[in-house]
């Protein structure tokens, strides 16, 4: 099975900002933001670290995705693309609700820090994968 690492590596108000990156079948390296941690509650924090099966998938609004699957409490999450992964109680905007969202480059839009050309890191994400299924190891390296 091929094998993706997502490493946290900071996070705030703005969100859990990592890289992640493939070792097969080809080799990807990118930005990733999650929510902040708030305790694995649904809908405003990141899931927790630890090892997830994933599976190419399609959603009607994002098109091309992956499901990250088996997620204690929690349904619905997957890797797609946004910019925002802030706090919504800080008054920051999101583009998640517990989900994964990839990205380029780190940036900030309108004074909020994010992830940039995110439909760009997705697209060659899958491309990387062949769509194929995938192991996750999520880390916490702060």
């Amino acid at each position: 099975m091929n094998l993706v690492i997502l490493n946290r590596y900071e996070t705030s108000k703005f969100g859990t900002f990592n890289r992640l990156y493939t070792l097969s079948p080809n080799i990807f390296e990118c930005f990733a933001l999650e929510l902040p941690w708030k305790g694995n509650q649904q809908n405003i924090s990141c899931i927790p670290k630890d090892e997830y099966e994933v599976m190419f998938s399609y959603s009607p609004h994002f098109g091309r995705v992956y499901r990250v699957l088996n997620v204690p409490n929690r349904s619905n999450i997957l890797i797609h693309s946004g910019n925002y992964g802030g706090d919504k109680s800080q008054g920051l905007i999101s583009d998640t609700y517990g989900c994964i969202l990839l990205g380029r480059k780190i940036g900030y839009l309108h004074n909020q820090k994010a992830i940039l050309l995110s439909k760009f890191a997705i697209s060659d994400f899958v491309k990387s994968l062949n769509e194929e299924s995938f192991k996750l190891i999520i880390n916490e390296v702060y």
